[in-house]
């Protein structure tokens, strides 16, 4: 290879030029074709998505989630936030069909009773709302806090810190404090030296 900065001939194994000290590494990959099999990848399609198993689906959603930073206590502030939403366009739907089912009734006489029952409607939204309140206050908390238990266990196995019930090993059980491995090694290479010097 011929090196692109001072023109110096290289040889083809080596990294950098010995000449000027480029690197040879890098202008190869860059004057490599690229690779016509990996044209198309159908894994980064919708189509891979569609025919994703459940649970390769969910662990896809919650790595999508984590790199987004959206914890379970997160997601827990976002369902209160979305039941106090809901409550509160049931308690206005319910206001708002309240006065004017009562108007048009008011027109209406053979119909009155049923139009003005209709604000019960509202009740629906409230009651969703409500339900996701006491969700994200009650469920949702216990979830985060069994999620945040198994999170903490698996980091203290991944810190390597011991199980309960099992101490730490200690060596010096099995090796005498003043002996060190290299001693008789280095006492056999002497010796052996002074064989080969007479």
């Amino acid at each position: 290879m011929i090196c692109p900065r001072c023109a110096s001939n290289q040889g083809d194994d080596i990294k950098f030029c010995t000449s000027c000290g480029a690197n040879l590494q890098a202008v190869r990959e860059v004057l490599q074709p690229p690779d016509p099999a990996g044209k198309f990848n159908w894994n980064n399609t919708w189509v891979a998505e569609m025919f994703m198993s459940g649970q390769a689906n969910e662990l896809r959603k919650q790595e999508m989630e984590r790199r987004l930073g959206i914890t379970p206590e997160v997601k827990r502030y976002n369902e209160i936030k979305a039941g106090v939403i809901t409550s509160c366009v049931g308690i206005g739907v319910s206001i708002f069909l309240f006065f004017i089912m009562g108007a048009i009734a008011n027109q209406t006489p053979h119909d009155a009773e049923l139009l003005r029952s209709i604000w019960l409607a509202g009740l629906i939204p409230f009651m969703v709302g409500i339900a996701l309140i006491i969700n994200g206050t009650v469920v949702s908390k216990k979830m985060v806090e069994v999620m945040e238990h198994e999170r903490n266990k698996a980091r203290n196995l991944e810190e390597g810190a011991a199980p309960r019930g099992l101490r730490s090993p200690d060596t010096n059980e099995f090796i005498p404090v003043n002996y060190s491995v290299t001693d008789q090694t280095t006492r056999h290479l002497e010796n052996s030296e002074r064989k080969v010097d007479r």
